[in-house]
């Protein structure tokens, strides 16, 4: 395991300030654990049809994927949750078992959506295996209507199944489901949830959470920062954080060969002299390691030091984009929109300026254009596909999960001329 820390110290709003970047990278050729994963598929009337047949093959992608150390389990729910084949082992028998009851799927009416992801989580956190992490993996592609259905329930949830060692992803389906209630139940594992448009995208997405589920080296990542001569410190990207005595630490997840992690702190300084002091912790195998990482300090227009910076300019994007679209869910009162996305510019052209590999600004122009598209227009009734694609990335961004960068376009503006 790779691990960094880059620190900048700059002039900030409040007085001078510190960046402190956090990364913890998995060896390409490192061993991954095995997986325990409950797939917890929505079979509600509206996944009649193409749907329902692209969620199955998408699932059989997966299943395919699996290796005997590997160990899947099967839930389906409509008005009611059902867990079909109980997480066990994926041996040439079980694979063929699973793959022939997921052919055999049809759809129900309801969405019990609260009480699929329980017992979900409770059915997969019933089997121990050796070195694997405890996962749901859920689909849906509409709000619950059965049980539960506040978004505050979901994120009691969410946060009561991560206490219990078992980690949440989520992908959402369409225009219907509720992207609040999938980040609710996924922000506290550190996963994001996904988005896809239709049918047709299941399989790719769920061919890129694979990648990530079956490329896992670490669990329970946590980052714990010591700091001496500052007024205050606090974690920027969405990670469950709290205070140990005198540190801070931030709860990471799982790092997995496909995604480092990277996690920023802002402290304001009150001392001329200042330090950091960082550790960070994982699960490998059956072994807990907990190792000092030395921290580098960087000039804020080197190559190291624009790289932080980006970081920090993408959060500032993704929160004001996060803001704007909420600002639009509520009619826009007094203009809140248009405000969140003068500064979500303002970010993003920031970003474009400190030109940071890492953090490339084109991966963004598509989903600010449309959100100038749509606030420009003074649409009634935000394009509905648009604003759960926007949800879902800016929920990824803020837990430093970031999908397949796009290629450049030839002159794509980061504003609309629409």
């Amino acid at each position: 395991m790779k691990q960094t820390a880059l620190a900048v110290e700059r002039d900030g709003n409040g007085g001078r300030e510190v960046l402190l970047l956090v990364s913890l990278e998995a060896d390409a050729d490192a061993p991954r654990a095995p997986v325990a994963i409950n797939l917890v598929l929505d079979r509600s009337a509206s996944m009649r049809g193409a749907p329902l047949h692209a969620a199955i093959h998408a699932a059989q992608a997966l299943v395919d994927r699996a290796g005997p150390r590997d160990y899947l389990g099967l839930m389906t729910f409509d008005a009611e949750p059902e867990q079909l084949l109980p997480v066990r082992a994926m041996d040439a028998a079980a694979k063929a078992q699973l793959l022939k009851a997921l052919s055999k799927l049809e759809s129900g009416e309801g969405t019990a959506l609260f009480e699929a992801v329980e017992r979900g989580a409770d059915a997969v956190r019933r089997v121990l295996v050796p070195g694997a992490r405890p996962q749901v993996l859920m689909l849906t592609d509409g709000e619950p209507s059965v049980g539960p259905t506040h978004v505050s329930d979901f994120k009691t949830l969410g946060a009561r199944i991560v206490e219990s060692g078992v980690s949440v992803h989520a992908l959402g389906l369409g225009r219907h489901y509720l992207p609040n209630i999938l980040e609710a139940l996924t922000s506290p594992s550190g996963t994001g949830h996904g988005h896809v448009d239709g049918p047709e995208g299941l399989t790719p997405a769920m061919g890129s959470l694979a990648a990530e589920l079956f490329g896992e080296v670490a669990s329970e990542a946590r980052v714990y920062v010591l700091p001496s001569g500052f007024a205050e410190l606090r974690c920027r990207h969405q990670f469950p954080s709290r205070v140990e005595g005198d540190a801070m630490s931030a709860s990471l997840g799982a790092v997995s060969r496909a995604y480092p992690r990277w996690v920023l702190f802002t402290g304001t300084l009150d001392a001329a002299e200042w330090s950091l002091g960082v550790t960070a912790s994982y699960v490998e195998g059956s072994d807990t390691r907990r190792l000092p990482v030395q921290v580098t300090r960087v000039l804020p227009d080197t190559a190291q030091g624009r790289f932080v910076r980006a970081v920090s300019a993408e959060l500032d994007m993704a929160e004001a984009e996060g803001a704007a679209w909420v600002a639009l869910g509520r009619r826009n009162p007094a203009g809140v929109a248009e405000q969140a996305l003068e500064k979500a510019d303002h970010a993003l052209a920031k970003l474009v300026r400190l030109n940071a590999p890492e953090v490339p600004p084109h991966r963004h122009l598509v989903r600010l254009a449309d959100l100038r598209r749509i606030i420009e227009r003074r649409a009634a009734h935000p394009n509905a596909l648009v604003m759960r694609r926007a949800h879902a990335e800016v929920s990824r961004i803020t837990l430093s999960r970031v999908g397949i960068i796009p290629p450049v376009a030839a002159q794509t503006p980061w504003k609309s001329e629409d």
